[in-house]
């Protein structure tokens, strides 16, 4: 099974599935004499776990993780950094009925195509649960990105089709304070509250809920990324998309500018800098100094308590009412996720560039 790693110069490579013994990640061309210790990753790890919010599973997992290697009196030393998070409160056997009946929504009929077999328990490799071990990655290289200034805050953009209002957000200093305020890691608390009824709603009738996360890279340097196939914007388009749940990613003002002109979506130069950033912070697949904007449309979780049609591994039709622990919207669980895979990839560009003027 190849496409486990991503990266070119800080490379990432993951592994385990949701109902193994564990999981983890090995992390490939970090800095040396980086300062990291387990409770740097464990803080962002604490982030994705279940929380107290009403979209989140009833599955508890600590996600402890442990650094095996790369790390020496509490430094990185350059060379791989080794990370396992033991799996803790697995279930298997919620999954036993559906060994030979393919979930809709789900990778088990694609994968079972593709390998001739599938770990059932969970959905194995294809489980949200293997993004714990990218925010882990996504801790270290956010830890390189800090010492040159550049960070990068996701949170909550909408749930279903209740979305912030601006002009309730928090100013920017205080936004990563605002959006750790509330469980769903929305930066309105007025719309936070409706999602939170909207969601119980929804629960109750045995549905699910997507939605949008917006993540912004803040102090982000001019020069990042390629030209041709490895743009800045093209790289963080596929880490994003990575995610199991995402299904399109928008930067800057995406999807509008396809039906506006070009006096409306070019952003003038000004001598103190750009005038507007309708590009998103990046034009040309290069970053242009200003704040990198982006979206992750996230659909509905399919692990639903509906009726719903499907086959079994025979071909014969089924009907089939997902149990077990599940959460009712990715979002916010998938938000760290975001962030976890803009922190690989944009570390992942400054190192390049790092090594191009060195």
């Amino acid at each position: 099974m190849s496409g486990n790693t991503t990266g070119s110069v800080f490379r990432v490579t993951t592994w385990g599935e949701s109902h193994g013994r564990a999981l983890g990640a090995v992390v490939d061309g970090c800095l040396p004499g980086i300062p990291l210790t387990e409770s740097d990753i464990q803080q962002a790890l604490d982030r994705r776990k279940p929380s107290a919010s009403v979209a989140s599973t009833t599955r508890k997992e600590g996600d402890l993780v442990e650094i095996l290697s790369g790390v020496f009196e509490g430094k990185t030393i350059g060379t791989p950094i080794s990370l396992i998070i033991r799996n803790a409160d697995a279930q298997s056997s919620s999954y036993d009925a559906l060994k030979n009946v393919f979930r809709p929504g789900q990778g088990d009929f694609t994968y079972l195509q593709k390998y001739g077999i599938r770990d059932w328990r969970g959905g194995g490799r294809a489980s949200g649960r293997e993004t714990a071990a990218r925010v882990a990655a996504g801790a270290i290289a956010a830890k390189i990105l800090d010492r040159v200034g550049i960070d990068v805050i996701a949170y909550t953009k909408a749930i279903g089709s209740i979305a912030i209002d601006r002009g309730r957000m928090a100013a920017e200093k205080k936004l990563r304070t605002a959006v750790q305020e509330n469980a769903l890691f929305c930066p309105d608390l007025q719309a936070a509250a409706r999602m939170e009824r909207k969601i119980t709603a929804v629960r109750k009738k045995g549905d699910s809920l997507g939605g949008i996360v917006e993540i912004i890279v803040r102090g982000c340097l001019g020069g990042l990324g390629e030209p041709v196939f490895d743009k800045m914007d093209a790289d963080l388009a596929k880490a994003l998309m990575s995610i199991g749940s995402v299904k399109a990613v928008e930067v800057g003002d995406g999807f509008s500018m396809a039906g506006l002109q070009g006096s409306q979506t070019n952003d003038e130069i000004m001598p103190g800098g750009f005038k507007t950033n309708h590009a998103g912070g990046i034009l040309a697949g290069i970053t242009n100094g200003e704040h990198i904007v982006l979206r992750a449309y996230c659909k509905p979780i399919p692990s639903i308590a509906k009726p719903q049609r499907t086959i079994d591994s025979k071909g014969k039709p089924r009907f089939i009412e997902i149990q077990g622990r599940h959460d009712i919207c990715v979002l916010p669980r998938i938000v760290p996720v975001c962030e976890a895979m803009v922190n690989i990839v944009v570390a992942d560009h400054f190192l390049r560039q790092r090594a191009i003027q060195s």
